[in-house]
């Protein structure tokens, strides 16, 4: 969004910086007006209008389509940084291991090394370290198999922020890909709390009725709302925050999300297997 000029370059530099480079690197400027100025070799797309999370992606993996020579899609954000040099090849070893992996989540830590509990994608999970299949992503550094975008279709744009990645990973999962968590891929990101978006609230509740509308058969669609619903009750400390959760649900209840493709029931067997059915 053009407001961390010194971090985007600084990131750009560690992409330049890997000991396998990458074949194309593209900077969206969502609404940003105008890029800063770009190495050479970086191709900037200038959007008009702010697209959300989900838009800017997707915007991402059309040009790197356009190209035909990426098999391997990373997306980061502009205020994180990779303090390694052998991030990319690792995650390609990854990939060329095993052709069903379709998502790998990198591990996002501050400066001293601390990862926060909402950056561990699983339940109850207390160790960052532990790798292995999971069930959703984090959006701030992952990679992402370009068959399985052509397969599964992108992100979802009107979602704008918040539960994106959640959308995505079960699409996978239930066209058979893999969701890997390899902590070994590291991200530095400063400690942050999604609440600091105005609109958190209301597209968190919105966000959440639109995936279980799209995507949990219909038994489980009240059973999941429910449970979250009983959770923001128990976790939300602010009057204006819970409003606006309510409005966001409403919201989402009122408005259509885009097709219904309900994931089958042997996904949600696998997604339980896993250590995360779709009710939580």
């Amino acid at each position: 969004m053009g407001t961390r000029p010194a971090e985007l370059r600084a990131l750009l530099d560690a992409v330049a910086g890997q000991d396998e480079p990458a074949a194309r690197i593209v900077v969206v400027g969502n609404g940003t007006g105008s890029l800063p100025a770009l190495p050479e070799g970086v191709t900037g797309v200038e959007l008009p209008e702010n697209r959300g999370v989900s838009g800017g992606r997707n915007v991402a993996i059309e040009t790197l389509r356009s190209f035909g020579d990426v098999d391997i899609v990373v997306d980061l954000d502009d205020d994180g940084l990779l303090v390694d040099k052998d991030v990319f090849r690792r995650l390609a070893d990854l990939y060329e291991a095993d052709p069903a992996l379709g998502i790998v989540s990198f591990r996002i830590a501050d400066e001293t090394g601390e990862t926060q509990r909402r950056h561990v994608p699983r339940l109850g999970a207390k160790d960052p370290l532990r790798g292995g299949e999971v069930t959703t992503f984090l959006g701030g550094g992952h990679g992402l198999s370009m068959p399985m975008l052509d397969r599964i279709g992108g992100w979802p744009e009107d979602f704008f922020f918040t539960h994106e990645e959640t959308d995505l990973a079960w699409r996978a999962l239930d066209a058979g890909w893999k969701v890997l968590y390899a902590p070994e891929l590291l991200l530095q990101h400063p400690k942050t709390s999604p609440a600091r978006h105005a609109v958190y609230y209301r597209m968190t509740a919105r966000n959440r009725v639109w995936l279980a509308k799209r995507n949990l058969p219909a038994l489980l669609v009240p059973v999941y709302l429910g449970v979250w619903t009983l959770l923001t009750l128990a976790r939300t400390r602010s009057l204006p925050g819970l409003r606006a959760w309510c409005g966001g649900f409403a919201e989402g209840v009122r408005r259509s999300c885009g097709p219904r493709n309900p994931m089958r029931w042997t996904t949600v067997l696998h997604m339980t297997r896993l250590g995360r059915p779709p009710v939580i």
